[in-house]
């Protein structure tokens, strides 16, 4: 990638000049029959497009989408002869998915309600303003993007499903996708070991697909449910077998039959519960807590730990034979230290699916900025990647500047990090982002609330709140 092109700076990381809502839109349609509405369309919007073109009915309108692809049409609702909504609502039955803002006088409100049945993207009535349908505009084509960056997005976890979303190219990773997919129809169990964040998860839910077996994939995390309750979590209880139990309720290896069962940080499992874990490993069958009774379960064991149990063991923290019964199958998960080749791809996975997330245009990393993150050591592995660029995302800085500083003994970054980035609060990061939406939208609220997922009056009581807008 040029980096002189594909700048990612401070001052303008993600959105390249030519890449701006308004720039990015190729061609738009306008259908109306009011020479001032027309002409003032042609004036606010003519900047941003390669192509705009303009008609007064629909019969020429139809002309020229047969010969050209627009990337938006805007309409009027009362065109003469056949009406703008009626006309879109036959392009859209005959397959046009272009969007469409539909405009329409005072009067003609009934038509806006048929408008929106007919596909409409956005309303405006007139008069208009230009500002109304530039903001209008840019929504309705950044919407679009979205869409199709989800679409995108989608074919890409198509193609990573094999992978259970393990990301890279490099050697180490072929390989161990490889063994994945020779050892999941296996009925073992296996133990995943590997440093925190390198993906042990991503691997135990790739063993799951890749198995064939028809239930659920169920994970645990033991070190994060107290001694006195993991039992129960597991094995489920009977209604009186302790104090609050005041109903039956099953256990995780019930809501994992025919499925796999993934215990992670199983280092931090208690003695006892080591205990009972060894006993349903040996025989298959589980015992809730306070009852008599035995099920037989078919659950397929997933273990992962980023400790030395051997270590455990011999401190006598660990039982041996549960180690052992464990170890049938071990995958050792890479550091990213060790896979540092892949950091380009994992960077543009990660790009990608959270530009969607939040909302915001797919940033474009330069060749010195990857350098930069090949060079550093990654104590928190590929989450703390995947937290880099988020973080990066939201506070509109360079990811090699959003660095915690911990493991970047590898070389010295030649940029000083910004001091601000590690010292925003939580509420400084969801103003920062707020805001931002709330500039992409153009002021609008209503548009800035539904892309952020909240009401409008949440909104309006955090801006005023900050003491933005009115």
């Amino acid at each position: 990638m040029n980096e002189a092109i594909h700048p990612f700076t401070p001052a303008a990381p993600f959105i390249e000049e030519h890449d701006h809502p308004s720039q990015r839109l190729r061609s738009v349609l306008i259908v109306d029959d009011e020479a001032g509405v027309v002409n003032l369309l042609r004036q606010g919007l003519k900047p941003g497009f390669s192509l705009l073109e303009t008609v007064d009915n629909a019969a020429a309108a139809d002309s020229l989408l047969a010969r050209c692809h627009f990337d938006l049409i805007i309409v009027d609702v009362g065109l003469p002869g056949r009406s703008g909504v009626d006309w879109i609502a036959e392009r859209r039955e005959q397959g046009c998915t272009t969007p469409v803002i539909f405009l329409a006088a005072d009067a003609e409100f009934d038509s806006a309600v048929r408008a929106l049945r007919a596909g409409a993207s956005d309303f405006i009535l007139k008069p208009l303003r230009l500002d109304q349908v530039q903001t209008a505009v840019e929504t309705c084509m950044e919407r679009r993007r979205i869409q199709r960056d989800n679409f995108v997005l989608h074919r890409q976890l198509d193609q990573l499903h094999d992978r259970g979303g393990i990301i890279g190219s490099c050697d180490t990773i072929r390989g161990l996708c490889e063994v994945i997919k020779r050892i999941a129809p296996m009925p073992s169990t296996v133990l995943i070991h590997g440093e925190s964040g390198t993906g042990k998860e991503l691997a135990a839910r790739a063993i799951h697909l890749n198995s064939g077996r028809p239930g659920s994939f169920v994970p645990v995390n033991c070190a994060a449910i107290s001694a006195e309750l993991l039992e129960s979590e597991l094995f489920g209880h009977v209604k009186g077998a302790f104090t609050g139990a005041i109903k039956a309720r099953e256990g995780l290896f019930s809501y994992a039959e025919g499925g796999t069962l993934f215990l992670d940080e199983i280092g931090e499992m208690p003695l006892a519960m080591q205990t009972r874990l060894l006993r349903v490993l040996e025989d298959h069958r589980i015992r809730p807590v306070g009852s008599n009774k035995e099920t037989a379960v078919d659950v397929r064991i997933v273990a992962a730990t980023n400790r030395d149990l051997k270590e455990g063991v011999e401190s006598g923290n660990f039982r041996e034979d549960l180690y052992y019964r464990l170890n049938v199958l071990s995958i050792r998960m890479p550091s990213l230290r060790e896979r540092l080749q892949d950091i380009p791809e994992l960077v543009r996975y990660f790009t990608t699916t959270l530009a969607v997330e939040l909302g915001a245009p797919v940033p474009q990393v330069s060749d010195s900025e990857l350098e930069r993150l090949r060079r550093y050591d990654w104590p928190g592995n590929v989450r703390e990647l995947r937290n880099v660029i988020e973080r990066c995302m939201l506070l509109n800085n360079q990811p090699s500047h959003c660095l915690s500083g911990l493991g970047a003994h590898r070389e010295p970054v030649d940029e000083p990090q910004d001091p601000s980035a590690d010292d925003l609060s939580l509420e400084a990061i969801e103003r920062r982002h707020i805001l931002h939406v709330l500039e992409l939208e153009g002021g609008n609220k209503s548009a800035a609330a539904r892309r952020l997922e909240v009401s409008r009056k949440t909104l309006e009581r955090k801006c005023q709140a900050w003491g933005v807008g009115g």
